[in-house]
């Protein structure tokens, strides 16, 4: 360990405090004692820290209301928490709250300065893999995120920044912009990466299956429910829940997210009781969030309580420059998953490409180049190996000898109705005259 790391002892025993101190400094570290979480807290405020070792039993603000605070304010110290033999649960469960290791209170001095070295040089390898991940990032992007836009370098400067906590987090963007990978990535980078994640689409499911789905219910809580069903919160705890099509969930519904999301604790259909849930939850939306309020069809309490962290993923089309490293990324993919050498893509190729306004965002566009590597043997991707849609530009001189196949103009049809309702589905239903379901699965079917 450095002689200038800065430990914050939390205890309020005076005798193990100054016992602790005193080994503490002989090894050459400057130590600072807090009698409490409060004056803890406030430590933590005023003064840059390197380690926290607290007690777990202390009057008024306890170990375990530390760890929480800390959580919720945002302070990322290591933390070391002390206990005796018959509270080795409660230490487990300060690690769940975000501590990193425990020490019982009558280990040997040496134990003390190897278990805090220990915390200190894991510390010190998450901040330079950390570091080394950004660096990479402004190279290449992040994960399968490709791009090297100023609106893709912001995002990955926010995803960087949210992955270090457990801050709630809105993803916005249209259809087919990688919603889910931002969250799967969060995710991945964070220290809930051995965790759970767990994704559900709300617009999937009908009103009283998305409360089960959510909250879980109680056997015989209604027909067909012949055994207890835990639900998406607690099948998620300790871990990441996604909410996709987030603006979809009713607003009988709205009531019970946000009690969820303020108090951590779930009521399963069917029960009175209240079940506790250690959750991060990242929610994604194609549509406005201030517009679905003002229309008085979001709750604004839940809105702020869901837009702590805003990320804002740019459609494909305000990217036209991140569309060659893009389709490079998806052409070694499916090299690799079909087993056949990358294919060449032509100039002329690419001009289209790029030309593209991309409706379905980076979803089509792999669409595209997956759909040329299932149709085509040659070894390089040319414009006759595009759809129609996007190597023709129909005129009124060719509209009369030539007529798209049916196929072809559902998808254009379905790509234009997204496009003018700014990727909003139920929209985009509407305005083709269909119900929301068989948009669902007609965009499935064409890639979009």
């Amino acid at each position: 360990m450095s002689p200038t790391t800065r430990i914050l002892l939390v205890e309020d025993e005076p005798n193990m405090a100054r016992t602790l101190a005193k080994n503490l400094t002989r090894a050459g570290h400057e130590v600072a004692h807090a009698p409490d979480g409060e004056a803890a807290l406030d430590r933590l405020a005023a003064n840059r820290w390197d380690v926290v070792v607290t007690d777990l039993k202390m009057p008024g603000l306890d170990g375990m209301g530390l760890l929480r605070a800390m959580h919720e304010r945002g302070v990322e110290v290591p933390t070391v928490v002390l206990t005796g033999y018959g509270t080795i649960e409660s230490a487990v469960e300060a690690m769940k709250l975000g501590a990193v290791d425990y020490l019982i209170k009558d280990a040997r001095p040496q134990e003390i300065l190897l278990t805090i070295d220990r915390v200190l040089r894991v510390d010190a390898l998450r901040r330079e893999n950390r570091r080394l991940r950004r660096e990479l990032a402004q190279v290449q992007g992040v994960g399968e995120l490709i791009g090297s836009s100023p609106a893709m370098h912001e995002v990955y400067r926010l995803m960087d920044a949210v992955s270090r906590n457990k801050t709630t987090v809105l993803v916005s963007g249209e259809s087919g912009t990688g919603k889910e990978l931002v969250a799967r990535t969060i995710h991945e980078r964070s220290d809930l990466a051995d965790r759970p994640f767990v994704a559900v689409n709300c617009a999937g499911l009908a009103e009283t299956l998305l409360d089960s789905q959510l909250f879980g219910h109680r056997r015989g809580a209604f027909t067909g429910a012949v055994a207890d069903h835990d639900g998406v919160f607690r099948a998620a705890d300790t871990g990441t829940l996604f909410l996709d099509e987030v603006a979809e969930i009713p607003p009988s519904l709205q009531a019970k997210f946000l009690r969820a999301l303020q108090e951590r604790e779930v009521v399963p259909v069917g029960s009175t009781r209240a079940v506790p849930v250690d959750v991060r939850v990242i929610a994604a939306t194609n549509r406005v969030l201030t517009d679905e309020v003002a229309a008085g069809r979001f709750r604004e309490d839940l809105y702020y309580r869901l837009n702590v962290v805003h990320i804002e993923l740019p459609p494909l089309r305000a990217r036209p420059d991140d569309v060659p490293r893009l389709v490079a990324h998806f052409v070694d993919r499916y090299a690799a998953g079909f087993e056949v050498p990358p294919k060449r893509v032509t100039a002329a190729a690419m001009a289209q490409l790029e030309a593209h306004s991309w409706p379905g965002n980076v979803r089509e566009l792999q669409n595209v180049v997956e759909r040329a590597f299932a149709l085509t043997n040659t070894d390089t991707l040319d414009v006759s190996d595009l759809p129609p849609l996007l190597t023709t530009t129909p005129s009124p001189t060719d509209t009369a000898t030539t007529v798209p196949t049916l196929e072809d103009a559902e998808r254009a049809l379905i790509a234009r109705a997204l496009e003018l309702s700014g990727g909003n589905k139920n929209e985009a239903a509407r305005r083709l005259g269909i119900d929301r379901q068989r948009l669902y699965r007609k965009i499935t079917r064409h890639g979009l």
